[in-house]
């Protein structure tokens, strides 16, 4: 006979379970949460994880943002390209992102992860130290359309990474420090591209192009090393788990309702796009990443604007990744400390529309600069927004339709984002800061009607947003949050 599958619904529920049965919690085989030997296992995970998933992250804003330090050195002069093209330069990046989104989505879910970033990481190293080979606006163009296609693969794999290895309640944690890796690499890129612009010229070789050829070389090598040793499962070798580890995991899996199929499941698309929240969260992600995609691109040469020489304007943009570090810190343990996901990254909309705003309306001097520090706000609203969708779609498939829909519309609003900063507009930039303002209260509608659609759900089930749920089942099943009706939503 086949066993009922039981579920249940929190921690409390677990409790009450194993007071008033003896079929308790390790007669199944399973430890207690958050036991010594499950803290044990959490040191070990991450040792062996979070250097990959950080780096990689580190790698993929390094290498697409080393165009602005390129921007304040030669690059126009060498390439004979005006500020209109430079602008493309910024979006066809994103073209190449969301072509490889519906080829990437397929390919995560038919090979290993490991192999697939490995060798992708290979390719798009080449393809930036190629950069340095560009004499002119068309080949710059291509081989900016090839990084970000090649680029496209990292958000996804990791997000999903991230959600496989996790609890639902550890997420935003790692989802933090996935992005303040962001922060890490602009201060470091930048300051490694402070001491490359002192390099000589050899041959053609200018600064701007040996800046190119160190960081793809670099993340070539990175490739090599995810292809051979990045954990991709949370069963893999490389977290050495013991039989006790083995049966610790197991139970994490049932509680982050990830379960991996190697099938697409065409029944989990159909349930999401009749979900409002899918449209809610992609259109969040293309509004927020508007800015985004604009200041990335053109920060450099914000501040080469204010009066500030090249050289210096690439140690002053060392600040931004400063300040994006220090708001990450700050939003993700409030969203940890308060058990809210959804009204924090209300507040990180709130902080970067504060700074685009400043950006808008002073003319220049130190407060303009504060503004263009301040919309690194758009970061943790974004590292937000993939935690909530993380926490809450459950199935395989369904899971990495909501992840790869949000990165199509970030990839949009990347692309568009710099467009919108039109060059007689120059140094001001009055209408496109004007979109980037309306963006964040459109975001912050959004949000709200996110956070309500999740309130009343778990008020019908009857559930507790600030307990996770914990689905124990006989056998782990590739089932939604709409089939779980012990799901909670995390608002």
């Amino acid at each position: 006979m086949e066993k009922e599958k039981v579920y249940i619904s929190n921690v409390e529920d677990i409790k009450k379970e194993r007071n008033d049965s003896d079929s308790s919690y390790e007669e199944q085989g399973l430890p207690a949460t958050k036991s010594v030997a499950e803290k044990k296992l959490f040191r070990k995970i991450n040792y062996t994880f979070v250097p990959f998933v950080t780096f990689i992250l580190f790698n993929q804003f390094l290498d697409k943002s080393i165009l602005s330090t390129a921007g304040a050195l030669t690059l126009f002069e060498d390439t004979h390209i005006d500020r209109t093209q430079f602008s493309w330069l910024g979006s066809i990046f994103y073209l190449g992102f969301l072509v490889m989104q519906p080829i990437n989505n397929y390919l995560l879910q038919r090979l290993p992860t490991s192999k697939y970033v490995g060798t992708v990481l290979v390719l798009w190293g080449a393809s930036l130290a190629c950069t340095a080979l560009a004499k002119n606006f068309s080949q710059l163009a291509g081989l900016r359309f090839l990084l970000g296609f090649f680029e496209a693969i990292t958000y996804p794999s990791m997000f999903l990474l991230v959600s496989s290895i996790y609890r639902r309640s550890e997420q935003v944690i790692f989802f933090g420090i996935m992005f303040m890796s962001n922060g890490v690499a602009s201060m470091v890129g930048n300051l490694v591209s402070y001491g490359i612009a002192y390099m000589p010229t050899v041959g053609d070789i200018t600064p701007w192009k040996w800046a190119m050829i160190i960081f793809g070389c670099a993340t070539t090598l990175t490739g090599i090393t995810y292809f051979l040793f990045l954990p991709d499962t949370p069963y893999s070798r490389w977290f050495r788990l013991t039989e006790e580890e083995e049966k610790i995991v197991e139970e994490r899996v049932r509680d982050n309702a990830v379960v991996r199929s190697f099938e697409v499941n065409y029944g989990h698309i159909w349930e999401s796009l009749r979900e409002s929240r899918l449209y809610c969260y992609s259109f969040i992600a293309l509004f927020i990443n508007l800015q985004n995609g604009a200041l990335t691109t053109f920060g450099t040469i914000i501040i080469t604007d204010l009066g500030f020489s090249s050289k210096n304007a690439i140690l002053l943009n060392i600040p931004f990744g400063a300040v994006l570090i220090i708001l990450d810190l700050i939003f993700i343990n409030i969203s940890k400390r308060k058990s809210e996901i959804i009204y924090v990254a209300i507040a990180a909309c709130v902080v970067s529309m504060i700074g685009i705003i400043l950006l808008a309306a002073i003319p220049s001097g130190g407060i303009k600069l504060m503004g263009l520090y301040l919309t690194s706000g758009c970061n943790p609203a974004y590292l937000l927004l993939q935690t909530s969708i993380s926490s809450n779609v459950s199935g395989y498939t369904k899971k990495i339709f909501y992840t790869s829909s949000s990165l199509v519309f970030y990839t949009i609003g990347n692309f568009i984002g710099p467009l919108m900063l039109v060059t007689k507009e120059a140094p001001r930039y009055t209408s496109g800061l004007g979109a980037y303002i309306g963006a964040n209260v459109l975001c912050i509608i959004l949000f709200g009607y996110v956070r309500y659609t999740y309130v009343r759900r778990n008020k019908e089930r009857n559930l507790d947003p600030k307990v996770d749920t914990v689905a124990l089942p006989d056998e782990l099943e590739d089932i939604t949050d709409i089939e779980n009706r012990y799901f909670v939503y995390r608002t």
